[in-house]
């Protein structure tokens, strides 16, 4: 089911983009240069996409298998990746230790095994959560980790020296959710959600410090809202407003949008609760899921001010929207697989449905696009790999060893990096080697 609200001329969009562009280029600066550092949640642009062009098109744990390395534990952080470093967190079962782990991306070596926090009374969590959720930041010389209420940490990634903690940005994770947020780098600061059932508000941090540099709650009024209902798990992205960038943050009940300094600029209320997908920008549309239990997707105008709840929203889809897996824009189609496997692709500027595919097993994990080829990882370690397009094409489909497998990969050159819940691996063709 569809509503569309408006439509856009193609003369904005284009200026949209061309911006967009000049303002990434400026904000991110070497994060995107050639070799394309994985340094975040979801990659350069924080979007799923790589410009790589010879990622692995088969494999299985007796082909194209470069390394495979057991990391200890548990946690659902996504690798990041600088230099020849990969980093991600782990933690015990229990929640009582917290641990980041740096693994040499050419050998499969560790590097760093840095036991970082012991929690005293960690909070319950789900079965299918992990103390060690959040994915870190990381850029030359320094990685963040960030492990929800129970505390962030900045590390020297040459000596593995702590450089600074932070312990006090607390909020309660209980009714089994536990910590999901991850941080990332805006405007040279540290930028985290802190959205539990008691406190809600975004922060940054500087990043050599650790200091707090603003701290804004969020706004809208929580009193007669039920406790989990208050609660999200997502993280912020920077795109266009006019000259100037702004910074998009969903949160429980609504979806806002900073200036850099942490002042609101607009805020779109809705019934959303624990949201995790990452919104994606393009076409001068934000598209942002809305909403855990029954997801929707919005597609929103994002040059407001105050509350745009009843005048940006261009249109929504809610049929078979993911609760965990974020959007990937590629050109003018929108690729989204919930749960249970069902791909959707509809075109961005109009919510149209193109088609749809049921693919096999869960899906948590987040798409990747390269050059003609998206991956889709389900929860078994399988992945699906099809043709960007208007009818859904299979490439090939490969599997590992059964494991679960709910972090989102990364790319390094024409590496997948898959973690899995017990083991990373680097995944690389043989002509790529």
């Amino acid at each position: 089911m569809k509503h569309n609200f408006g439509t856009l001329t193609e003369s904005s969009v284009s200026r949209a983009s061309l911006l967009f562009c000049l303002l990434l280029i400026l904000l991110c600066g070497d994060f995107l240069a050639a070799e394309e550092p994985w340094w975040q949640f979801r990659g350069p642009k924080g979007d799923g996409q790589t410009t790589s062009t010879d990622l692995p098109l088969e494999w299985d744990e007796s082909r194209n298998v470069v390394w495979k390395t057991a990391i200890h534990d548990r946690g659902w952080s996504s690798p990041v990746i600088w230099g020849d470093q990969i980093w991600l967190t782990t933690a015990t079962e229990d929640g009582h230790r917290l641990f980041a782990v740096c693994v040499n991306k050419d050998t499969g070596e560790i590097v760093h095994d840095l036991h970082l926090f012991d929690v005293d009374e960690p909070m319950r969590i789900t079965e299918e959560n992990t103390y060690a959720t959040p994915t870190p930041v990381i850029e030359e010389g320094r990685v963040f980790v960030h492990f929800g209420t129970y505390g962030t940490a900045c590390i020297d990634t040459t000596t593995g020296e702590i450089l600074w903690t932070r312990r006090d940005l607390n909020c309660d994770h209980e009714a089994g959710a536990g910590p999901a947020s991850s941080p990332t780098l805006i405007d040279g600061n540290v930028v985290v959600h802190v959205d539990g059932r008691d406190v809600q508000y975004i922060i940054a941090l500087n990043r050599e410090t650790g200091e707090t540099v603003w701290k804004t709650p969020r706004s809208i009024d929580f009193a007669d809202i039920p406790l989990h209902h208050r609660k999200a798990f997502c993280m912020p992205v920077v795109i266009p407003r006019g000259e100037d960038v702004q910074i998009i943050s969903p949160g429980g009940r609504a979806l806002y949008a900073y200036d850099l300094s942490g002042r609101e600029l607009w805020r779109m209320q809705h019934r959303g609760w624990s949201v995790a997908p990452r919104p994606v920008y393009g076409h001068g549309l934000l598209f942002a899921i809305i909403d855990r239990d029954q997801p929707e997707l919005w597609a929103i105008r994002p040059d407001g001010n105050g509350d745009v709840a009843d005048t940006h929203v261009v249109w929504k889809e809610y049929k078979g929207m993911p609760q965990r897996a974020s959007p990937l824009l590629v050109d003018n189609l929108l690729y989204l697989i919930n749960r249970d496997g069902i791909a959707t692709c509809l075109e961005a500027t109009t919510g149209k449905l193109v088609w749809k595919e049921r693919l096999p097993g869960k899906y948590s994990a987040s798409p990747i696009d390269a050059p003609d080829r998206i991956y889709f990882f389900n929860e078994e370690a399988q992945t699906t790999i099809i043709r960007p397009g208007r009818t859904p094409d299979i490439i090939s489909t490969n599997t590992l060893d059964p494991q679960p497998l709910l972090a989102s990969p990364a790319i390094d050159g024409n590496a997948l990096i898959l973690r899995t819940e017990s083991f990373l691996y680097r995944i690389e063709s043989e002509a790529g080697l």
